[in-house]
């Protein structure tokens, strides 16, 4: 308690001095509000912070958002500008700006607009990376002061937005950093692997919802469903069909995803990542372990440019956050019951991000810049890594092979075995002991999962404890031949760490958890059944057929430290981060009817001629 209440007086002494320079800072900058003309006559609303020194010139430092570029008003100044604070001392020209449909800007909205081919790209046609190099053409003609360079940065959508403006870039844009940056709706946010996540239902509002004019108010309303229990509210709801109830036709993001349950070229063209070629900027990508929301487009973004762009400077970050953990500093870094350490934030605001933006946009291009290709954090030893590649190219393939009685070998199986369970969607596993019907979840990517272990119908397999430390760096897949009673399944594989049974507790563990034996999700990952071949063209499973379902999780960097356990475990529910599979195959799983949710018997095989597996990537 004594630590606790230390800690404590320490954080509120850490946010008053915090506060005091931050506000000390703000009074060196100056607010100007423009409405810039794009190349089809629509104005974006655009919000510069300048300094007031005028003793030499500086960098032009952009963000573009769906979520607000305010306050609005003259005298209304933000908080803090830029990523960071170290940034906003440095001195830069800060831009925000409202893209095209949302708050002050004019225009209609479309999530994820699609990119531009060159061959569509004329005087009139529009995508995110032409309203920003308008943009900048405009600030470079009218802002007085700067340098001739620019840098874009994002978190999340604006993420997006950092990235959509790399093909065609303006020439004098020279550094951006996608940050948990949307690659894709359809393996983003929205949806895994074709599972929907409704987890995010709630964040429909947002997205769903076109204004009449530029407004300095939202225009959009919220659901309320009336209980933090997220898990009964969406038991409650039964199907999908019947959330027509709050969203109707007026929400367009709604009808997008109702009617377009399938990877079909709606999905396709909004896909930044085939878009990645020819990129000039420098780009840092920049994404947390533990995001829920945002784990696949940086991985992908960075893997992407890096492929097509082997010239490029082209790096990537990986720590120990959840969604946008970076950009704060809470003192300890805590996700769920794992502690990380402290000042974790700090350090890549100071030592990562400040380089990286200095170096492109203040300093000689001939200078030298001492980042790694990789900065990634272990998060099983807690300790930031360097590497020249990603994934390491020292990293080995390795398999892990499910076997009869819940064990977990390097040894391929024998004999004819399987392992089976009922799945029932009246009764799904939860994806955590703490449901709570928030925005979006978080947490869950480090909770403990033993309350999972102990369900009959999620599958565990279980090493030996490990004699040493075992390092998992790189990609990371599922095999997995199964069968099922009905005609369509959800497959869900979790890696987990079992920790220690006499494995200490820390000052920050929650209330009731013990760390003894501590199941750590490592990795998780879902994939809908029926995309199993094709996320294009579904295709409904046979009857007690074996079938192999081979899926993708994203990457990983974990060391299973000597004394711990590896387990895998194996589930079709995972209520209601995803929406529940009817496993009666129907054409459009947003339109099943009550009727159309069934039990099932799925088996998982664990035979020499159908060995189910997991492949990982170790360091030698």
């Amino acid at each position: 308690m004594k630590h606790c209440y230390k800690l404590l007086v320490f954080y509120t002494l850490f946010l008053m001095t915090t506060n005091w320079a931050l506000s000390q800072a703000i009074n060196g900058y100056d607010k100007a509000a423009y409405d810039i003309p794009m190349r089809d006559g629509v104005h974006l609303h655009t919000i510069v912070y300048s300094p007031k020194d005028l003793s030499q010139p500086y960098p032009i430092l952009m963000q573009r958002t769906p979520y607000s570029a305010g306050p609005y008003g003259p005298g209304n100044m933000k908080n803090k500008l830029g990523p960071s604070q170290f940034l906003m001392n440095d001195g830069y020209i800060f831009v925000y700006q409202d893209v095209r449909g949302r708050w002050m800007s004019e225009g209609s909205y479309d999530n994820m607009r699609p990119t531009l081919s060159k061959s569509e790209r004329n005087s009139n046609q529009i995508d995110e990376s032409t309203d920003t190099y308008d943009t900048i053409e405009w600030l470079l003609a009218n802002i007085k002061n700067h340098n001739e360079k620019v840098g874009l940065w994002g978190i999340s959508y604006p993420g997006f937005y950092s990235a959509a403006a790399l093909p065609f870039a303006h020439p004098k844009l020279k550094a951006v950093s996608p940050q948990a940056p949307i690659g894709d709706f359809y393996f983003d946010d929205f949806h895994h692997n074709g599972a929907y996540l409704l987890s995010y239902w709630l964040a429909t509002s947002v997205f769903g919802y076109q204004k009449d004019g530029p407004t300095q108010e939202a225009w959009y309303g919220m659901v309320n469903p009336e209980t933090n229990d997220g898990y009964q509210f969406f038991m409650d709801m039964g199907p999908l069909k019947n959330a027509d109830k709050w969203y109707g036709e007026d929400n367009f993001f709604w009808q997008q995803l109702k009617n377009n349950p399938d990877y079909n070229d709606f999905w396709q063209k909004r896909s930044i990542i085939p878009h990645l070629k020819e990129v000039k900027p420098a780009v840092l990508t920049v994404g947390g372990w533990f995001d829920a929301e945002d784990l696949y487009g940086p991985l992908t973004i960075y893997k992407t440019i890096e492929k097509n762009n082997p010239e490029t400077y082209n790096t990537i970050v990986m720590g120990p956050w959840s969604h946008g953990d970076w950009s704060r500093e809470p003192g300890s870094q805590v996700i769920s019951n794992i502690y990380f350490g402290d000042s974790i934030s700090t350090w890549y605001q100071k030592n990562i991000e400040r380089v990286f933006f200095n170096h492109f946009l203040k300093e000689s291009e001939n200078s030298n810049l001492a980042l790694p290709e990789a900065y990634m954090f272990d998060t099983g030893k807690h300790k930031w890594e360097k590497f020249d590649d990603w994934p390491p190219k020292e990293s080995q393939w390795k398999s892990f092979y499910f076997q009869e009685k819940g064990e977990l070998t390097e040894v391929t199986p024998e004999g004819n075995r399987f392992t089976t369970y009922v799945s029932d969607p009246s009764n799904p596993v939860p994806y955590s002991q703490d449901i709570k019907l928030n925005f979006t979840p978080r947490k869950y990517m480090a909770d403990d999962q033993r309350f999972a272990a102990r369900r009959p119908d999620v599958l565990t397999f279980t090493s030996e404890v490990l004699s040493q430390d075992m390092t998992l760096a790189g990609e990371v897949m599922a095999n997995l031949k199964v069968a099922t009673s009905q005609t369509d399944a959800d497959w869900v594989v979790k890696i987990i760490d079992i920790f220690p049974g006499d494995q200490p507790n820390h000052a920050y563990v929650l209330d009731g958890v013990d760390m003894g034996n501590y199941h750590l999700m490592v990795r998780s990952e879902v994939i809908r059944g029926r995309y199993r071949e094709s996320f294009e063209f579904p295709k409904p499973f046979v009857p007690d057929q074996i079938t192999a379902v081979d899926f993708r999780l994203q990457d990983l960097f974990h060391t299973f430290k000597k004394g711990h356990k590896i387990q895998i475990q194996i589930q079709s529910t995972w209520f209601p981060l995803i929406d529940r599979n009817p496993q009666k195959y129907v054409q459009n799983i947003f339109e099943a009817d009550e009727a159309d949710f069934v039990k099932a018997t799925h088996r998982v095989f664990h035979t020499e001629q159908f060995a189910s597996k997991i492949e990982v990537m170790v360091l030698p």
